[in-house]
Protein backbone atom coordinates (compact mmCIF):
# COMPACT_ATOMS: atom_id res chain seq x y z
CA UNK A 1 0.00 0.00 0.00
CA UNK A 2 1.17 3.36 -0.62
CA UNK A 3 -1.67 5.40 1.06
CA UNK A 4 -0.59 8.98 -0.06
CA UNK A 5 -0.76 8.16 -3.59
CA UNK A 6 -4.30 6.04 -3.08
CA UNK A 7 -2.20 2.94 -4.05
CA UNK A 8 -4.25 0.36 -1.89
CA UNK A 9 -3.04 -2.63 -3.17
CA UNK A 10 0.29 -4.41 -3.20
CA UNK A 11 -0.17 -6.99 -5.44
CA UNK A 12 -2.83 -9.27 -7.15
CA UNK A 13 -2.62 -12.90 -5.55
CA UNK A 14 -4.95 -15.02 -7.99
CA UNK A 15 -7.44 -14.04 -11.08
CA UNK A 16 -10.54 -16.42 -12.01
CA UNK A 17 -12.30 -15.34 -15.11
CA UNK A 18 -15.02 -17.93 -15.11
CA UNK A 19 -15.72 -17.93 -11.27
CA UNK A 20 -15.71 -13.44 -11.79
CA UNK A 21 -13.58 -13.47 -8.65
CA UNK A 22 -10.02 -12.08 -7.90
CA UNK A 23 -8.02 -11.70 -4.70
CA UNK A 24 -5.32 -9.14 -3.47
CA UNK A 25 -2.57 -8.56 -0.89
CA UNK A 26 -2.68 -5.27 0.17
CA UNK A 27 0.14 -4.82 3.25
CA UNK A 28 -0.59 -1.80 5.10
CA UNK A 29 2.64 0.26 6.03
CA UNK A 30 4.21 0.60 9.26
CA UNK A 31 4.27 4.50 8.65
CA UNK A 32 2.50 6.86 6.94
CA UNK A 33 1.34 10.19 7.28
CA UNK A 34 -2.11 9.19 7.44
CA UNK A 35 -1.64 7.51 10.72
CA UNK A 36 -0.56 11.04 11.99
CA UNK A 37 -3.80 12.15 12.51
CA UNK A 38 -5.95 8.94 12.53
CA UNK A 39 -5.09 8.52 14.76
CA UNK A 40 -2.28 10.60 17.12
CA UNK A 41 -0.78 8.12 19.55
CA UNK A 42 -3.43 5.07 18.00
CA UNK A 43 -2.96 5.02 14.24
CA UNK A 44 -5.51 3.20 12.40
CA UNK A 45 -6.46 2.59 8.79
CA UNK A 46 -9.36 4.92 8.02
CA UNK A 47 -12.46 2.72 7.16
CA UNK A 48 -12.54 5.05 3.42
CA UNK A 49 -9.58 3.68 2.98
CA UNK A 50 -10.44 0.23 3.49
CA UNK A 51 -13.41 0.93 0.77
CA UNK A 52 -11.08 2.58 -1.44
CA UNK A 53 -8.96 -1.07 -1.10
CA UNK A 54 -11.84 -2.73 -2.35
CA UNK A 55 -13.15 -0.78 -4.72
CA UNK A 56 -9.57 -0.98 -6.35
CA UNK A 57 -9.24 -4.78 -6.33
CA UNK A 58 -12.54 -4.95 -7.68
CA UNK A 59 -11.69 -2.45 -10.39
CA UNK A 60 -8.63 -4.54 -11.61
CA UNK A 61 -11.58 -7.67 -11.67
CA UNK A 62 -13.66 -5.50 -14.04
CA UNK A 63 -10.84 -4.72 -15.96
CA UNK A 64 -9.70 -8.41 -16.19
CA UNK A 65 -13.11 -9.32 -17.12
CA UNK A 66 -13.21 -6.55 -20.15
CA UNK A 67 -9.96 -7.71 -21.25
CA UNK A 68 -8.50 -4.16 -20.29
CA UNK A 69 -11.05 -2.74 -22.91
CA UNK A 70 -12.95 -0.76 -20.50
CA UNK A 71 -12.22 0.71 -17.43
CA UNK A 72 -14.10 0.78 -13.83
CA UNK A 73 -15.63 4.04 -12.46
CA UNK A 74 -16.69 3.85 -8.85
CA UNK A 75 -20.14 5.19 -8.36
CA UNK A 76 -21.27 3.68 -4.97
CA UNK A 77 -21.56 1.16 -2.19
CA UNK A 78 -23.95 -0.46 -0.63
CA UNK A 79 -24.36 -2.10 2.70
CA UNK A 80 -20.63 -1.48 3.53
CA UNK A 81 -19.37 -2.43 7.21
CA UNK A 82 -16.00 -1.84 8.56
CA UNK A 83 -16.35 -4.79 11.33
CA UNK A 84 -12.66 -4.41 12.95
CA UNK A 85 -9.61 -1.91 13.33
CA UNK A 86 -6.59 -2.39 10.84
CA UNK A 87 -3.24 -1.35 12.76
CA UNK A 88 -0.28 -0.45 10.74
CA UNK A 89 2.25 -3.52 9.68
CA UNK A 90 -0.85 -5.61 9.01
CA UNK A 91 -1.06 -8.03 5.76
CA UNK A 92 -4.38 -7.64 4.81
CA UNK A 93 -6.15 -10.15 1.14
CA UNK A 94 -8.88 -8.74 -0.50
CA UNK A 95 -11.41 -10.47 -2.32
CA UNK A 96 -14.16 -9.30 -5.02
CA UNK A 97 -16.68 -11.05 -6.68
CA UNK A 98 -18.82 -10.25 -9.77
CA UNK A 99 -22.58 -10.14 -9.18
CA UNK A 100 -24.13 -7.66 -11.55
CA UNK A 101 -22.92 -6.41 -15.00
CA UNK A 102 -24.75 -4.77 -17.75
CA UNK A 103 -25.65 -1.23 -19.48
CA UNK A 104 -22.81 -0.12 -19.20
CA UNK A 105 -22.49 -0.46 -15.03
CA UNK A 106 -20.99 -3.60 -13.05
CA UNK A 107 -21.36 -4.23 -9.58
CA UNK A 108 -18.93 -6.51 -6.91
CA UNK A 109 -19.25 -8.04 -3.14
CA UNK A 110 -15.87 -7.08 -1.76
CA UNK A 111 -14.72 -7.98 1.50
CA UNK A 112 -11.10 -7.84 3.27
CA UNK A 113 -9.74 -10.10 5.49
CA UNK A 114 -7.05 -10.11 8.33
CA UNK A 115 -5.32 -13.88 9.37
CA UNK A 116 -8.64 -15.08 7.83
CA UNK A 117 -11.28 -12.97 9.68
CA UNK A 118 -13.14 -10.50 7.78
CA UNK A 119 -12.65 -7.20 8.81
CA UNK A 120 -14.91 -4.97 5.96
CA UNK A 121 -17.26 -6.04 3.62
CA UNK A 122 -19.09 -3.74 0.28
CA UNK A 123 -20.97 -3.49 -2.74
CA UNK A 124 -19.82 -1.83 -5.32
CA UNK A 125 -21.36 -0.22 -7.76
CA UNK A 126 -18.93 1.11 -11.01
CA UNK A 127 -19.72 2.97 -14.52
CA UNK A 128 -17.87 1.09 -17.37
CA UNK A 129 -16.55 3.33 -19.73
CA UNK A 130 -13.62 3.01 -22.50
CA UNK A 131 -10.78 4.57 -21.90
CA UNK A 132 -10.76 8.43 -22.51
CA UNK A 133 -7.18 8.20 -23.48
CA UNK A 134 -4.97 5.56 -24.78
CA UNK A 135 -1.86 6.94 -23.03
CA UNK A 136 -4.59 6.44 -19.71
CA UNK A 137 -5.08 2.67 -21.05
CA UNK A 138 -1.17 2.70 -21.20
CA UNK A 139 -0.95 3.59 -17.60
CA UNK A 140 -3.35 1.48 -16.06
CA UNK A 141 -1.19 -1.65 -18.28
CA UNK A 142 1.70 -0.35 -16.65
CA UNK A 143 0.63 -0.26 -13.06
CA UNK A 144 -1.26 -3.80 -13.29
CA UNK A 145 2.05 -4.97 -14.50
CA UNK A 146 3.85 -3.80 -10.44
CA UNK A 147 0.54 -5.44 -9.24
CA UNK A 148 1.77 -9.00 -10.85
CA UNK A 149 -1.54 -9.11 -12.59
CA UNK A 150 -1.71 -12.09 -14.41
CA UNK A 151 -2.19 -10.68 -18.31
CA UNK A 152 -1.68 -14.34 -19.54
CA UNK A 153 -4.78 -15.53 -17.82
CA UNK A 154 -6.70 -12.48 -19.95
CA UNK A 155 -6.56 -14.34 -23.76
CA UNK A 156 -8.37 -17.80 -22.12
CA UNK A 157 -10.81 -15.29 -20.16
Amino acid sequence: MRLEYFQMITRVVAFDAQAKTLTAAADVPAESPVFEGHFPGYPLLPGVLMIEAMAQTSGWLILGLNKLTAMPFLVGTNTTKMRDFVQPSTPLMVHAEMVGDGSGYAVTKAFITREGKKVAEAEIKFAVKTFPDPKFAAMIREWGERLQFPFEKLETA
